[in-house]
């Protein structure tokens, strides 16, 4: 597996990790409901030219980072299948949801595209992994915090107390100790394996590093104290989810590749505007799928409602569109924090065109509109 398993790795379900465990296993290669869209070709909205072309791509696979979370870059991916948006391109989408190894997948060719929860994650996999192209950023705010029980008023107090992490620090974390002028050596790291945040609130470790909509989201909905520190706070900048595609699919079929974007991108402004509809289609999704009790209602209502404020978080950018002064200060973090030994240039992991070429005067291009 991977170095980082991002997504998976910080919005594991803060209750119920066994049920979302064999959940995955169950719902592996799940092609986002129980039946087929039904889509015929009288709702088809390109030309035969283009239909053919896409056609002839043959099945496209999508690994979803983290089940059926309603995130961007997964939620609008299970529902672009689901409301016809790839049909309506011709597009033969499959979606794996098993939320694991979508890296390894894609980077060997078993899979096309894959999520990743920002992009030092994908900085961080580069060394390690080939064959791999960051197609769209959904966001300039970096989805991570450090969570803690309300002793703790700084993480300067972290000092001599025991701080959670899953997989690895990360490059973020690491740089908002450094900026409160914490001595990391004085600070016990526990590598967590339960994701329950109340382990906060119960002293069994002082603080961890989490995800901002998730954990901390929970700790607010059972009206527990707590205290959160974000990367905002000592201007700290980052982004917030990347699509992943394979470089060499990309290449032979950068047309194909495009329409896959603009079907999700598609399903990703809808839920912009329809945020309870998507929630309810996304959770019920999940239920058929035997993801219901590790993506309740209640779970995917309060990631949405921070997670759609981080796509529209940078004006200047439209949702996926990416740039490399967007990934630039999170390069930089990754430099100094992430122990990489070579870092490659951010052009070489990312192409910046793809989804602008998508949109016209502001708007995303969508057939018949």
């Amino acid at each position: 597996m991977r170095k980082l398993l991002a997504i998976g790795a910080w919005r594991r379900n803060t209750l119920i990790v066994g049920a979302l465990t064999a959940a995955l296993t169950l719902s592996a290669c799940a092609g986002g409901s129980a039946a087929s869209s039904g889509q015929s070709d009288a709702d088809v909205l390109i030309g035969k030219a283009e239909c053919e072309r896409n056609r002839s791509a043959g099945t496209i696979t999508y690994v979803s980072g983290y089940g059926y979370s309603a995130s961007a870059g997964q939620m609008d991916v299970f529902l672009a299948k689901e409301m016809g948006y790839f049909d309506a391109l011709c597009l033969d989408v499959e979606i794996n949801a098993s939320g694991a190894n979508g890296q390894q997948l894609v980077s060997s060719g078993q899979a096309q595209f894959t999520a990743l929860g920002s992009a030092s994650d994908v900085m961080l996999a580069a060394a390690n992994s080939k064959n791999l192209t960051a197609v769209a950023t959904y966001g300039s705010v970096s989805p991570f915090s450090i969570f803690a029980n309300e002793d703790i008023k700084s993480l300067k107090d972290l000092e001599g107390k025991k701080l959670g992490y899953f997989i690895n620090l990360t490059p973020t974390a690491s740089a908002m100790l450094d900026a409160a002028g914490v001595d990391i050596a004085e600070v016990e790291l526990i590598k967590m394996t339960n994701y329950d945040p109340t382990v906060v609130t119960r002293g069994q470790v002082d603080a961890i590093v989490g995800y901002a909509s998730n954990q901390p989201q929970a700790l607010k909905a059972m009206n527990l104290p707590f205290n959160e520190f974000l990367p905002t706070d000592y201007d700290i900048d980052g982004t917030y989810n990347v699509m992943e595609a394979n470089s060499a699919f990309l290449e032979k079929n950068r047309e194909v590749a495009s329409d896959f974007m603009r079907a999700s991108l598609n399903a990703l402004n809808y839920c912009l505007e329809n945020d309870d509809k998507c929630v309810d289609m996304i959770s019920k999704l999940a239920e058929e799928n035997n993801q219901g009790s590790a993506f309740p209602k209640d779970q995917q209502e309060r990631t949405w409602s921070v997670e759609s404020q981080w796509v529209t978080s940078e004006p200047d950018l439209l949702p996926g569109v990416q740039t490399t002064d967007q990934w630039q200060r999170e390069y930089e973090l990754v430099k100094k924090y992430g122990n990489v030994k070579k870092l490659p240039p951010i052009e070489d992991m990312m192409d910046d065109s793809l989804v602008a070429d998508l949109y016209q005067d502001g708007e995303l291009v969508w057939p018949g509109k």
